[in-house]
C-alpha cells in the first residue's frame, strides 16, 4: 500500500532540463524548485516550453537532458510509486461520455490502492446531484471538476493541472478555485499552468514565467508586480498607480498570453 511521504522541502525539483523536437528547442537548460505545500504557477505563451516541462515532470515525455526529482524519487527508477503519489488533470481529459460520474470515478480509483472514497470525491468537487448522470450529460464546468476529481481520487501529494478553469463561466471557474485552495489546506501540493492572471495571482504563492525554454522571472506574485516600474510601460499604462502580473508578463516577453 503506498503510504504518506514525508516530504523533502523541494516537491518537485528541476535541473539543467532541456527537450528538442527536430530543430527546435522546447527546453533549453531550465532549472525550478517547487516547495512541498505551496501552489506554483508556470505561464508563458504558447510555444515557451511549460507544456513539454510539465509533461516531464509528469513523466509523460523523457528529457534529452537534466534530472528531475519528484517527492524525492526520479522517474528512471520509481515509476511505479510515482505514479501512486501524483494526481494529473490534463487540458483535454477524454473521459467516456457513457459512464456516469460514479462509474468514471470508481474506474479511477481501481488504478491506486491506497485510493480516497468515490463518495468522498464526489462530495469534494460538489458533483453529487449528477452522481448517476452520465458524463456527456453534463456541463463544461462540471465535466472540469470531475478531471480535477479523477485526479484526487487517488490521494496524491502532488497534483498537477494544466489550464483547469479554460473555458469557464465566472462561477465555475470560482468553484475550482475553491476545491484548489482545500487541497492545498490539507498541506498538498501544486503546480499548475494557466492563462488567467487573476487566477495566478489569487491561487499561486509563486509563479514562474517561462520564454524560449527557459524562466525569465520568478517570485511570488506580489513580488513580481512590485518590481516592475510603471514609468516605463507604453501609453496610456503610465496613468496606473500599480502593476499587474499581465503588465509583468507583457513587459517580459513582449507577447501576451495568448498569443500563439
Amino acid at each position: 500500500m503506498a503510504t504518506s511521504v514525508e516530504h523533502p522541502t523541494a516537491a518537485l525539483k528541476v535541473q539543467g532540463l532541456r527537450k528538442a523536437y527536430d530543430d527546435v528547442i522546447a527546453v533549453d537548460g531550465l532549472d525550478l524548485e517547487v516547495e512541498s505545500g505551496e501552489c506554483f504557477g508556470l505561464l508563458g505563451p504558447n510555444g515557451a516550453g511549460k507544456t513539454t516541462t510539465i509533461e516531464i515532470c509528469e513523466g509523460l515525455l523523457s528529457p534529452d537532458a537534466g534530472s528531475v526529482e519528484v517527492l524525492g524519487r526520479r522517474w528512471e527508477t520509481d515509476t511505479k510509486e510515482l505514479r501512486e503519489l501524483l494526481g494529473i488533470q490534463l487540458q483535454d481529459t477524454q473521459l467516456s461520455e457513457k459512464l456516469t460520474v460514479d462509474e468514471t470515478l470508481t474506474l479511477f480509483q481501481s488504478f491506486y490502492r491506497d485510493a480516497r472514497d468515490v463518495g468522498d470525491v464526489i462530495d469534494t468537487v460538489e458533483l453529487g446531484e449528477k452522481r448517476s448522470s452520465r458524463v456527456g450529460t453534463l456541463s463544461g464546468g462540471q465535466k472540469q471538476r470531475l478531471a480535477v476529481a479523477c485526479a484526487l481520487v487517488g490521494n496524491p501529494q502532488l497534483l498537477f493541472l494544466d489550464e483547469p478553469t479554460t473555458g469557464l463561466d465566472p462561477q465555475s471557474r470560482r468553484q475550482l478555485w475553491d476545491l484548489i485552495s482545500r487541497f492545498q489546506a490539507e498541506g498538498k501540493t501544486i503546480v499548475l499552468t494557466t492563462h488567467y492572471m487573476e487566477e495566478a495571482e489569487r491561487l499561486c504563492d509563486r509563479v514562474a514565467i517561462v520564454d524560449h525554454g527557459h524562466i525569465i522571472a520568478l517570485g511570488s506574485p506580489r513580488e513580481l508586480t512590485e518590481s516592475l516600474d510603471i514609468s516605463h510601460l507604453p501609453p496610456p499604462e503610465p496613468r496606473k498607480t500599480t502593476a499587474t502580473l499581465e503588465d509583468v508578463f507583457v513587459s517580459l516577453t513582449g507577447r501576451t498570453l495568448r498569443d500563439e
